[in-house]
Order: structure tokens, then C-alpha cells, then sequence
């Protein structure tokens, strides 16, 4: 089955009933949302009442909760923290507080970037994300972290399959468990991969670290050329990946049931003509044709 959706708002008023009803209106059967700011530690607390409506909503219009997404904040930085323990402290205590949002919404499935490393090696870096990961994870049950693949941005880690395999040999057994790999289109090309050869990225990861930890793919296409390593989404089908290449990767049959996630985005034409493409993309990967419905 397809399960294909985008990323939506999850506000304070509205809450998982307002993602739910948002991701509808795309005609998307599952979602990604963050939980509060992806910048700061503003949160607010969880209505159990919306909540249950949220459930009820996803039954009624067969949304599967296990397939959808929350997306950690950008501001958890488990690479770079040294031997500075209030930085180490502050990390993964807010980690700990999105998992611990995630089980009270029960979407059991979180993104998080695995940092950059700054001024540290990045061979620091992964040992502090592994470090990190134990932390937190060890007495934590029920979520899953998917650890995004990155582009390689300034000093991003994750922005390789060996990378991701470094960090994942350096997990306790139980925590080994909770830990998987969510793919990124538009990372992997400005990574240095070629979309083109998606087989053969496919191949390699499964050797080193196994396709049953994919649990996630971010379906983007990219404003740059392959190992730019810049990191600007494009519109599905309007970048250098290209509609055909994207759909390959959407329907290959090594990734049957992964959750597929757009992250592009919105079109904004002029300040008064701004607005999400997600209904359009959806409809064009679900007949495998693209229609131009910017320019139209």
C-alpha cells in the first residue's frame, strides 16, 4: 500500500485534531508534524480530549497512526556537546520530553537530525549522538527515532551511509532496537548520490546497516545538483531530481509500506497567492504523471 502524506501544522487551539483534518484535506493517509517550535522549547500541553478525537478521526478515514511521523526540533544537537555537560544536559532532556509528547499523542515515530559536530571532529560527534541516544532511550519504550539522513551542510552528520552505520554500531543492544533510518531524496542527491542509481544506494545500505531499518522516506526534490550539499527543498517534480527519478524511488519495491513524506515547499506566486502544493503532489504520485500545477 502507498502510504503517502506531507508535513502539517500542529497548532495550539487544534492540536492532533488539526493535523489529522489538515493531512485530509490533502488526501494524504498519513502525516509528519512537529509537536511545538522546531526552534525553541515552547510547548504547550497536550489536550487528551482532542487527542481521542484525533484517533477517532484517523479510524473513521483510515489513517494508520503507526505510519505517521513527528519530526524532532532543529534545536537538539546531540553531535556537539564535549565534555560540556549542561549542553549535554539540555540535549537530551528535551529529547526526552518529544518522546515522551509522542506517547501521549501515540504516533510512536520521531525524525531527528543527528546534529553537526562544530567544532569537534566528527568522529566526536557520532560517539556523542550514540552517547546521547543511549541516554535517553534506555529506559524509554514504545517510540521509535528514526535518525534523518542529511546533505552534509557545514558539519552535519549522517550525510552517509557509513555515517549513519557509525553511529547505529555504537547503540546499546535495547537501544539498538528503537533505532531506525529515515531517507531523504533531496539529501541523498545533494549528498553526492544520484538519484538515477537509487538500486545502487539501496544495495549498499542494506549490506551495511539492512533495509528493515528505513522506517521513513522524506520525498523531495532538490533546487541543487548532485553533492552540492546545500539542502533547498524543491517542489516534486520542478528540481534536478525530476518527477520520473522520484517516482521510481516512491514506488520501488524494496521500500513497500514505508511511509512517504513531502517536505517541500509552499507555492508562493506573490505575497498574495502563497499556498500548500501537497493536494496536487499527492494526486500526480498517485497517478504517476505530472501535471504543471504551478504554471497551469
Amino acid at each position: 500500500m502507498l502510504y503517502i502524506g506531507s508535513h502539517v501544522s500542529y497548532l495550539k487551539d487544534k492540536q492532533l485534531v488539526g493535523v489529522v483534518k489538515e493531512a485530509l484535506s490533502y488526501d494524504a493517509n498519513i502525516f509528519m508534524f512537529y509537536t511545538g517550535s522546531n526552534q525553541s522549547t515552547l510547548r504547550f500541553p497536550v489536550d487528551k480530549d482532542l487527542t481521542r478525537e484525533a484517533h477517532q478521526l484517523m479510524i473513521e478515514n483510515n489513517i494508520n497512526k503507526d505510519k505517521c511521523i513527528v519530526h524532532a526540533p532543529f534545536i537538539i544537537n546531540l553531535a556537539n556537546y564535549g565534555e560540556d555537560n549542561t549542553k549535554f544536559d539540555f540535549y537530551t532532556s528535551f529529547f526526552k520530553q518529544e518522546l515522551e509528547r509522542c506517547i501521549e499523542l501515540d504516533i510512536r515515530n520521531i525524525v531527528l537530525h543527528p546534529g553537526s559536530f562544530t567544532n569537534l571532529t566528527k568522529e566526536e560527534g557520532i560517539k556523542n549522538i550514540a552517547k546521547g541516544l543511549n541516554y535517553v532511550l534506555k529506559d524509554i519504550e514504545g517510540v521509535n527515532v528514526l535518525l534523518e539522513y542529511m546533505s552534509g551542510k557545514g558539519t552535519e552528520v549522517g550525510s552517509s551511509i557509513d555515517d549513519l552505520k557509525a553511529i547505529i554500531d555504537l547503540l546499546d543492544k535495547n537501544v539498538y532496537e528503537k533505532v531506525f533510518v529515515c531517507l531523504d531524496t533531496c539529501h541523498i542527491n545533494d549528498s553526492g548520490v544520484d538519484i538515477a542509481d537509487f538500486d545502487k544506494f539501496l544495495d549498499e545500505f542494506d549490506i551495511k546497516i539492512g533495509l528493515s531499518k528505513v522506517r521513513c522516506v522524506h520525498i523531495n526534490d532538490s533546487y541543487n545538483e548532485v553533492g552540492s550539499h546545500k539542502d533547498r527543498h524543491a517542489n516534486f517534480g520542478y528540481g534536478t531530481i525530476g518527477f520520473d527519478k522520484l517516482i521510481n524511488v516512491i514506488y520501488n519495491p524494496r521500500l513497500k509500506d514505508i511511509p512517504m513524506i513531502l517536505e517541500t515547499p509552499w507555492v508562493n506566486r506573490n505575497e498574495k497567492d502563497t499556498w500548500a502544493p501537497y493536494k496536487y503532489e499527492i494526486e500526480n504520485i498517485r497517478n504517476k504523471k505530472f501535471i504543471d500545477y504551478i504554471n497551469q
